[in-house]
């Protein structure tokens, strides 16, 4: 669906327009009257229609067809041109949902200009459908860790109810993955999955792209809340979305019905809304940031979604799933991952989460060479790490200054905190990696001062104010 379809019962005109756009850089087809035209359509819908009103020899005319395609390929741009044209006419093709009217005899560059138009309109269509049509893939949920565990037990509770959710965590950690997996699980899983991000629209378009416009030179135009309806809308950084602009959500979360831009006529939607943000909402009412009235009717069921850091078991299964992806559809190398690389990953802090960790694979295997495992040397740390070649280990100055005993304990504590929290707090499995008996472990630790905390479903370890302890 790229090229352009030329409906006109005059073969000069068809052919003038046909050689205009290819000149362009179009590609065209053409039809003589409404049989042909269903026929080219049938075959394969194409990204615009240029559609005269008045056919000879046809069963159709223009008004008809342009019904008959809106009804079955809605998504398709029709540009309706006629040297019949009058006012009446017009309203007429707008109403019926015709992108735009132009009369014979055309200008060449307006028409081109709405052509352009168009077929922008086209494009920006099909990709918000390929992305509905890609959300199953999207909400493949990879972990077995506890904390992600206890994410997807409460996202489970939830997928077949028609409740509002939030889903709160830190950029990069999977918000939108847990959304569509809502999505796809529910009794909505068949309709549209459309995502709003309410950080990347501009505050002055925010309006028109949520409810659509209306206007007499470029007809109706849906907005994604009306692309969304019977299905899911996701408001992706709700807390980016403008102070007007919310407070007429709150009146479509109400109403289920809202105004386009410039129209008169309410549409009635029926939605689900999952929303998502990074931030702490609470603190951005208390600023005069984000209406509460909207908070409270998104938060219905609040939902956080980890971070990596509290997940590091996760990270070999989330590594190989993006090897895995990549392979498939970029054509990388299907690399295996050392188990050496996969421990080194499992220390790192991650500040951009899931998202951070997709692009350290895609950027070893494109900079890669060879099928081998992917090796330490390969990781990129959090700082500086020794070369292949040297043993040595990197000391930071702080270190350095302390008694031999002192730096010794610093190291243990800091080493066995690292492992405890890679591991999620399970000492066993931290006792078999270190070489050590479970027991002397647990003597080790208490030594060392560092216990173990439950935090988003797993056990993690901290160092213990021996101040407090001690007052206690």
């Amino acid at each position: 669906m790229s090229d352009i379809l030329i409906v006109d019962d005059e073969r000069d005109i068809r052919e003038l327009i046909s050689d205009i756009l290819q000149d362009e850089g179009y590609a065209t087809r053409m039809a003589a009257n409404s049989d042909e035209c269903m026929g080219e359509v049938t075959e394969e819908a194409p990204a615009l229609m240029i559609l005269d009103i008045w056919l000879k020899d046809s069963q159709m005319d223009g008004i008809d067809i342009l019904k008959t395609v809106k009804r079955d390929y809605p998504d398709v741009p029709i540009i309706i041109i006629s040297g019949h044209g009058n006012i009446e006419l017009a309203v007429a093709a707008i109403k019926q949902g015709a992108y735009d009217f132009i009369e014979k005899p055309f200008n060449i560059d307006q028409l081109l200009v709405v052509i352009r138009r168009a077929m922008e309109t086209s494009r920006l269509r099909r990709e918000n459908s390929a992305l509905k049509r890609g959300g199953g893939e999207a909400a493949e949920m990879i972990g077995t860790s506890a904390a992600f565990r206890a994410m997807v037990s409460q996202l489970d509770k939830v997928t077949k109810s028609n409740g509002r959710v939030m889903l709160t965590g830190p950029s990069g950690s999977g918000k939108e993955v847990a959304a569509r997996y809502v999505h796809v699980n529910s009794a909505r899983a068949d309709a549209p999955f459309v995502v709003v991000n309410c950080a990347q629209i501009e505050a002055d378009r925010m309006e028109e792209v949520l409810f659509g416009r209306e206007s007499s030179d470029r007809g109706i135009e849906p907005g994604l809340l009306e692309q969304a309806d019977g299905g899911i809308v996701y408001l992706d950084e709700v807390a980016d979305m403008p102070n007007g602009t919310q407070s007429k959500i709150l009146r479509v979360l109400v109403d289920q019905q809202f105004l386009r831009v410039g129209g008169a006529e309410k549409i009635k939607v029926d939605l689900r809304v999952l929303s998502s943000t990074s931030r702490d909402l609470e603190a951005e009412i208390a600023a005069g940031n984000f209406r509460q009235e909207l908070y409270h009717r998104l938060n219905v069921v609040p939902v956080a979604v980890p971070a990596l850091a509290e997940r590091r078991e996760d990270i070999p299964l989330l590594a190989a799933h993006f090897i895995e992806t990549l392979h498939r559809t970029q054509g990388l190398p299907n690399r295996a991952l050392s188990d050496e690389a996969a421990a080194l990953m499992q220390t790192l802090t991650w500040p951009g989460n899931v998202r951070q960790l997709r692009n350290v694979i895609e950027r070893i295997l494109i900079l890669g060479e060879g099928t081998a495992p992917i090796d330490v040397a390969e990781v990129p740390a959090d700082e500086e790490r020794p070369g292949d070649g040297d043993s040595r280990v990197v000391m930071s100055g702080a270190l350095a200054m302390l008694p031999l005993r002192e730096a010794r304990e610093a190291f243990e504590r800091e080493y066995l905190l690292t492992q405890i929290n890679r591991f999620g707090g399970n000492i066993s499995k931290t006792a078999q990696f270190v070489g050590m008996e479970r027991s002397a472990l647990h003597r080790k630790l208490k030594s060392l001062n560092v216990v173990t905390t439950n935090r988003a479903g797993s056990r993690y370890a901290r160092i213990e104010d021996t101040e407090t302890s001690a007052a206690e």
